[in-house]
């Protein structure tokens, strides 16, 4: 028979070394009175029976085991640690002669944080509280009123800025006399910095706006609403999702503001852009790469790859900058007013723009009391590069939403690669009849129709020229192979490589960029985009597109201000594009003619 079966409860009653507060000891106390007058044996479990608890299950939550001081809460010491009495409640309650504590409001912050954790948010602000608190946490117990003493269990978490080192040393120089000197003793400092990751400050930001932390399925608003997923990585991306806020009109009505796709990207990229430390980049990576190093692990340069292990971070990241604070109260000014454009059918004044959010930013940095003149100046001097960044990404949603429908399937590159090796090797293609020869016109169409990247010239019938060769075994061949390498001790074979995955590919699946719209579109207008004229292929390709963007998180409004000035760059470039060929530079050059990268590097 075990120790267990033998143990009878009531023979064996479980001690439990802990304290009530003072509201749950002044119910103890009358229960046991009255059952004790009743005769009762079991006090113990008569007091403790379910009808006498009130809390069956505990959650922690802020103000029910974590209890937070924010930097604008004010009131006398004891309100803000542990409370006040009540003086009506006093006056109800029969408290025989004194203070009840039923009449005691907990409600400050040792009060709130019982349990679990206290957190002084701004602690240089209340410093005069830090040394009343210096035997909390040692005696694990605070006075409510003379006599009237409640236990505690939490721990405290002090956050300030540098500002309570000079409040806490400021009677250093009596030596053994500082008053100060114990409660330095017990404080075990850590220093944190800012965010140097671009997705989670994207993440952070997005929480202090709206309070919006399901991303991952799309935009979420302060209503909790979700924005249709337009399934991509993208869309994934804290910073590229929309957001849309409920705002209370002047005359009290509620109306919907859209924070536009990317535009919380651009606070959170600009913010971290600020953080870095100029002087001391990571090898020749400049500020946007190596913001990008923090986020990733890795900067692609054509066929190489820097990664963290490869360079040096500079030690002084991340110690001073653009706070996330000041980013929300940014985009909380741009929420309570509305943009001076307008539409005869959108509410593009509703909108807030990736431009509208980075101006907002470097325009308040000369008034905003926490930033020197010099870093002011600094700051403003790195919106350029961040802006130049965003509208590359704008500029990638409106060109994939343009070309969707043109866009080259896994299978069709997958049939081209086992052309490309079998012509290579001279052997049979394994694709249909084991007999089949490397198709030579399947692979020039491939080439010249989806690609876009070679012409006639470049061949001798379907012969390929010296160029097209290159081009085959250089980019095509040796991509993959470097890609086995990267996965050798697999058996390896085309049919089971994800191309997706493989770099030196996945630019032909889901890339595009502007010659191949001007190749697939010739009679397309850029500089006719904001008011196409009707029945015109400008008109058709627009409708596709604002149509494909709001499939992809934007709404008609967004859509139409960033394809607006994604076209309005491209107006510029289009007379120079040649939309025969997608490489005029050659097939190693490493550059498409609209300034993007090789779509094969």
């Amino acid at each position: 028979e075990s120790v267990a079966d033998a143990a009878d409860d009531d023979a064996y009653p479980i001690a439990a070394d802990v304290g009530l507060d003072p509201f749950s000891r002044e119910a103890y106390d009358h229960l046991e009175s009255t059952y004790r007058e009743q005769g009762r044996r079991d006090l113990f479990s008569a007091i403790t029976d379910r009808d006498h608890l009130r809390v069956t299950s505990y959650v922690v939550d802020v103000g029910r085991g974590v209890g937070v001081l924010h930097a604008e809460d004010d009131g006398t010491p004891k309100e803000r640690l542990v409370g006040s009495w009540m003086g009506g409640m006093l006056r109800e309650l029969d408290s025989r002669g004194r203070k009840n504590p039923q009449a005691f409001s907990y409600d400050g912050v040792l009060s709130q944080g019982n349990g679990v954790a206290t957190v002084v948010e701004d602690a240089s602000q209340h410093a005069d509280l830090l040394r009343r608190l210096l035997n909390v946490p040692d005696e694990r117990r605070v006075k409510l009123d003379k006599g009237i003493g409640m236990d505690l269990d939490t721990q405290l978490i002090v956050i300030s800025n540098p500002d309570l080192d000079a409040e806490l040393d400021r009677h250093a120089e009596r030596g053994d006399a500082d008053p100060l000197k114990a409660l330095k003793r017990r404080l075990s400092k850590h220093e944190f910095r800012y965010l140097t990751n671009r997705r989670l400050e994207a993440r952070l930001l997005r929480r202090e706006i709206a309070g919006a932390t399901a991303v991952e399925d799309g935009s979420v608003g302060a209503s909790g609403a979700a924005a249709p997923d337009a399934g991509d990585g993208r869309d994934r991306d804290p910073g590229a999702a929309p957001l849309s806020v409920a705002v209370r009109e002047s005359d009290g009505t509620v109306a919907e503001r859209e924070i536009a796709p990317h535009a919380i990207g651009a606070a959170a990229l600009y913010a971290v852009v600020t953080r870095l430390d100029a002087d001391d980049l990571p090898g020749d990576l400049d500020l946007i790469e190596t913001a990008e190093l923090y986020e990733t692990g890795e900067v692609r340069r054509g066929d190489d790859a820097v990664t963290v292990a490869d360079v040096d971070l500079a030690e002084g990241d991340g110690r001073n900058g653009i706070p996330v604070t000041y980013a929300r109260d940014a985009v909380a000014d741009l929420l309570s007013s509305t943009a001076d454009r307008s539409h005869p059918e959108l509410p593009v004044e509703r909108v807030i723009t990736p431009t509208d959010v980075l101006d907002a930013l470097a325009d308040g940095l000369v008034d905003a009391p926490v930033f020197s003149r010099a870093e002011a100046a600094e700051f403003d001097g790195r919106r350029e590069p961040v802006a130049t960044q965003i509208r590359e990404r704008q500029r990638e949603d409106v060109i994939d939403a343009i070309l969707a429908a043109e866009t080259v399937s896994a299978e069709t590159v997958a049939e081209y690669v086992e052309h490309v090796y079998a012509w290579d090797d001279d052997d049979p293609t394994e694709r249909g009849r084991a007999d089949e020869a490397p198709d030579p016109l399947a692979m020039k169409v491939f080439e010249t129709e989806t690609l876009g990247r070679f012409d006639e010239s470049d061949y001798r019938g379907t012969d390929p020229g010296r160029a097209v060769e290159s081009f085959r075994r250089e980019r095509v061949i040796r991509g993959l192979t470097r890609y086995a390498w990267r996965n050798r001790g697999d058996a390896f074979s085309v049919d089971d490589v994800e191309l997706a995955e493989v770099p030196e590919l996945k630019a032909v699946i889901d890339a595009n960029d502007l010659a191949d719209v001007k190749r697939r579109f010739p009679d397309l207008d850029p500089a006719a985009w904001a008011d196409p004229p009707a029945d015109t292929e400008t008109e058709r390709v627009k409708a596709e597109t604002i149509d494909r963007l709001c499939d992809r998180g934007y709404t008609p409004a967004s859509a139409e201000l960033t394809s607006r000035a994604v076209m309005e760059q491209v107006r510029k470039e289009w007379p120079d594009i040649d939309g025969e060929r997608a490489g005029d530079a050659g097939p190693s050059d490493g550059a498409g003619p609209d300034g993007g990268g090789d779509p094969w590097d």
